[in-house]
């Protein structure tokens, strides 16, 4: 590159609250940058100014987006600068057509974060076939950045080491494990499923859309529900419907954390909402015969009722609160979850749904979710990833199941309703990780296995402080993919995982699991240290 003056952008959230707490660090990340380039020579011009009345500087609309855009020389060089939480639809459009370099980057941060909104606006470009770098760092000091930003800096793009990642095309499985995939994967087909979806297209995440054309060829079509229909259904259910689902966990071992402002605590009023929502979604599930939802909720639905999350971590549990039709005749989905594909993230929806089914034909616990892939560090000789996610993880996973299971009021500046969280800490075992994804025009999936460790409570207690509290956690070692490939390679904010009853089933399970997205017409690519047998 030729110019000496990089254009930077920042994406933030659609929600005021949220962009006026979080300007401060992205304020400071900035700083950080200009100093950076400086030192190679180079001068930042922001975009677009700080609003003074808004009291933030993020682009916060996809018009806004689009705006600034037009002021930006579309062969100039662009960082899009990222220490929050973002809107991918935001910049999505201008930088669809923008020519120069595009450099993502983000401060390594579990705070808001801001390396799960780069995460997802890369697999945003991605999908949308733009040509971009990416990077990431804790304070834009150390080695790998410097290297990084000098060569986008002189060549426009950044490489990284992907060898982690093998095409599945390349690989030979054990002939036992392909056979299983396959035919589970031809029954899967024929038989054909419906994904329940609660208004597309959440916060801005165009990557987790699945063209309908691509999503068919799998066996899988949607059910387009409105959010506005589930509200509806919530308040059809009684008092003692509700009180029955509330009592039930209780029972169970839950520990509600609750108190009486409504504006900053999880209250009894708020749970027993979320459990009208949690009996209203598995009968409009019913209704239209849905074998996986998937339910909005971030924009619409959170200006109406509590958060969605309790109800989706409930869903996604085999031992769950029964429900029965709204005439009291039959018991809905018995002995069974409904898997819920949270901020109604397609890929994760046709991953978990296929991940449920073939789970249950190993003869496995079934029950997965997604995860936030949120942030890490070393810890003694591992480098340990925290993933969180805002409360689907189903109890199953967690150390004591629903007596090591809480719920927690869900941040204000997001959710000012309120809603409880279904929060825990995952157990120590073998799991499967996963994520479906498009590229190239095509449905494509990477799977990997890790272990999930256990460390003292003051280390976990300290991570979540470092992210969200009211979250679930699961502290992940991914076998044979190191932090800046996982980094480089991943297409997602999100990651799905499920456990496996020990190490050696958990390698046979992906190695089956490929097998069968492979024949769903999934372009497969096994990463890290998967065994082939």
């Amino acid at each position: 590159m030729n110019a000496k003056t990089i254009y930077l952008v920042a994406s933030g959230d659609l929600r005021l609250s949220a962009n006026q707490v979080c300007w401060p660090a992205q304020s400071a990340m900035e700083e950080s940058i200009e100093k950076a380039l400086a030192a190679e020579g180079y001068a930042v011009k922001r975009a677009h100014p700080y609003d003074a009345r808004q009291k933030h500087g993020f682009i916060d609309s996809q018009r806004k987006g689009i705006e600034v855009f037009r002021e930006i020389p579309a062969d100039a060089p662009l960082i899009v600068a990222e220490a929050v939480w973002q809107y991918s639809h935001h910049v999505l459009a201008g930088l669809s057509t923008h020519r120069g370099p595009i450099l993502t980057l983000a401060n390594w941060s579990g705070q808001w974060p801001g390396l799960v909104g780069l995460l997802n606006l890369n697999a945003s470009l991605t999908k949308q076939g733009v040509q971009y770098s990416s990077l990431w760092s804790k304070d834009f000091t150390d080695s790998f950045f410097k290297a990084g930003l000098h060569e986008w800096l002189t060549t426009g793009r950044v490489t990284h080491d992907t060898s982690h990642v093998r095409d599945l095309t390349r690989l030979k499985l054990p002939s036992a494990d392909e056979k299983l995939g396959r035919e589970f994967a031809r029954d899967f087909r024929r038989k054909k499923a419906i994904l329940g979806v609660f208004d597309e297209g959440c916060m801005g995440m165009f990557n987790a859309i699945i063209p309908d054309d691509l999503l068919h060829a799998t066996g899988c079509f949607k059910e387009r529900l409105s959010q506005s229909t589930l509200f509806a259904a919530m308040r059809e259910v009684s008092d003692a419907d509700a009180k029955a689902v509330y009592d039930w966990i209780v029972a169970r071992g839950i520990r509600l954390k609750l108190g009486q402002d409504e504006a900053t605590e999880l209250t009894e009023s708020q749970v027993l909402l979320q459990c009208k929502m949690y009996i209203a979604a598995l009968r409009i599930a019913d209704d239209f015969g849905c074998d996986s939802i998937g339910i909005q909720y971030q924009q619409g639905l959170k200006d109406l009722a509590p958060a969605s999350d309790l109800v989706e971590g409930m869903l996604n549990n085999v031992d769950r609160p029964p429900v029965k039709s709204a005439d009291g005749t039959r018991v809905l989905f018995d002995g069974e979850a409904l898997p819920h594909f949270n901020e109604v993230d397609e890929c994760a929806g046709i991953d978990g749904l296929v991940t449920y089914r073939l789970w249950r034909k190993l003869g496995f616990s079934p029950e997965n979710t997604l995860h936030d892939l949120r942030w890490g560090q070393t810890y003694g000789d591992d480098y340990v990833w925290v993933l969180l996610i805002s409360g689907a993880a189903p109890p199953a996973h967690f150390i004591d199941g629903w007596k090591g299971a809480s719920s927690e009021r869900q941040p204000p500046m997001y959710f000012r309703l309120g809603g409880g969280t279904l929060k825990g800490i995952s157990k120590p075992g073998h799991i499967v990780w996963s994520r479906v994804f498009v590229a190239e025009g095509r449905l494509q999936a990477d799977i990997g296995t890790a272990k999930v460790v256990s460390l003292p409570a003051e280390e976990t207690d300290r991570r979540w402080k470092e992210t969200t509290p009211a979250w679930p956690i699961m502290h992940a070692v991914f076998d044979g993919v190191s932090r800046d490939q996982m980094m480089a390679r991943h297409q997602s904010n999100h990651i799905q995982v499920v456990y496996a009853p020990d190490e050696t089933q958990a390698h046979r399970a992906a190695r089956v699991k490929a097998a069968a997205l492979a024949e769903l017409g999934l372009e497969v690519h096994l990463c890290g240290d998967v065994k082939l047998g």
